[in-house]
């Protein structure tokens, strides 16, 4: 290697070197930022995922981010940079050219890869699950009507049936009355009652305790707008609705953020859903960093959301409720989130606090513990704010709030 070469050769090391180690110190120092106040101001609680499961992944990605700055500054920049001075550096560009190749083009398999397999919004379909849901322009998805299926959740045999408008019912023989007095529930799979069958279900329990009917337009994936959108084509059919009860989770709130899926803003104008590269939405699901913009735009929506809600309930002469299930103790986001979403905007709620343990055997959502103790609360609230108005006076004692 001649004199000028080596001038380049050692250049280049030095850029190479340069490049790791900027690389490896600003993971080093995200690590070290990354303080638990910084994560539950960016990292939002998940339903799905236990807290304290959720708070060691949050540790240990701390920690893997450290090690890897660490890794790259003492062990990968000495390497690479020997590497690039060691051969010429026509060789090490071409070297270099033919690695960025290969992850571009790893990049692109796998793009379109998940694009033949995936859906754009997560909730949107999960394969074999029951009830199958169908494409839905303004709602995302909805349930397949006129469907009678069955399909095991945690060892038990579930059974759905899903009527001609897409609610779920008792069964195919037991249609929904639009003439009746009627609660309505909104919401997602916990009200729709994930594998539960119909008697187990939260608006099937409220039924049998007010005696009045109740009517699940609840679908399972939805956030709080297209619960919201939901409610507003389907309460015009009943004549006479008594309440509308809808759900709100601080856990599920992440979900409100979506926007893969047709949404609201916070002047709760629909906008169509946003189709991303699908590494990006991968990256992100793996990785479900928020910023404080996105997070207060999230707030401000499910705040007017919840808000339409009740206004859309009393505009046909009905009481407007939510029901706030909190398994185990409450997290500071949680509280920070439902003290700002419904306390601050003085919506009307009942909060439910559930042993950790009622959950679905393999899963997280409520057993049919979780979901009578739910139920009791909301018949109690609902007898106390209906009084005798198209309903028989029913008794409800604090022993009635206790799962059998």
């Amino acid at each position: 290697m001649n004199g000028k070469d080596h001038n380049a050769s050692s250049k280049m090391r030095v850029g190479v070197e340069a490049v790791v180690a900027i690389t490896g110190i600003v993971l080093l120092t995200a690590a070290i930022m990354a303080g638990q106040g910084w994560r539950d101001r960016h990292f939002l609680p998940l339903f799905f995922v236990p807290h304290e499961d959720y708070v060691q992944g949050e540790r240990l990605a701390r920690l893997a981010t450290g090690v890897a700055g660490m890794v790259l500054i003492l062990f990968v920049r000495p390497m690479l940079g020997r590497l690039a001075q060691r051969l010429p550096p026509s060789k090490f560009a071409a070297e270099t050219a033919r690695i960025v190749l290969a992850v571009a083009l790893a990049f692109v398999a796998s793009e379109l890869m998940l694009d033949r397999k995936f859906t754009f919004a997560a909730a949107e379909s999960q394969t074999g699950e029951e009830p199958l849901r169908q494409p839905h322009p303004r709602l995302g998805w909805i349930f397949a009507p006129a469907r009678n299926s069955q399909t095991t959740v945690g060892e038990r045999k579930i059974a759905y049936s899903i009527d001609s408008l897409g609610y779920r019912v008792r069964d195919g023989n037991t249609p929904v009355n639009a003439n009746l007095p009627s609660i309505l529930f909104t919401g997602e799979s916990i009200i729709a009652g994930y594998g539960l069958n119909w008697s187990e279900t939260i608006p099937a329990q409220v039924d049998a305790a007010l005696e009045v009917q109740s009517a699940n337009i609840a679908v399972f994936g939805y956030a709080s707008d297209q619960a919201y959108l939901r409610l507003a084509a389907e309460l015009p059919r009943f004549r006479r609705p008594l309440a509308v009860v809808s759900l709100f989770i601080p856990s599920l709130f992440a979900r409100n953020l979506g926007d893969d899926r047709p949404h609201l803003g916070p002047e709760l104008a629909w906008k169509p859903a946003i189709h991303r590269f699908w590494l990006n939405s991968l990256f992100h699901f793996l990785v479900p960093y928020h910023d404080s913009a996105e997070i207060e735009r999230g707030i401000r929506t499910t705040r007017a959301v919840l808000s339409a809600t009740a206004d859309l309930a009393r505009k046909h002469q009905a009481i407007s409720l939510v029901v706030d299930p909190q398994f185990g103790p409450e997290s500071p986001v949680e509280r920070m989130l439902r003290r700002r979403i419904l306390d601050e905007a003085g919506i009307a709620y009942v909060r439910v606090e559930l042993d950790p343990s009622w959950h679905l055997k393999g899963d997280l959502h409520p057993d049919p513990r979780a979901t009578r103790a739910i139920a009791m609360a909301v018949a109690a609230r609902l007898q106390a704010d209906l009084g005798s108005r198209d309903m028989q006076q029913l008794e409800i004692t604090s022993a009635q709030f206790r799962p059998r």
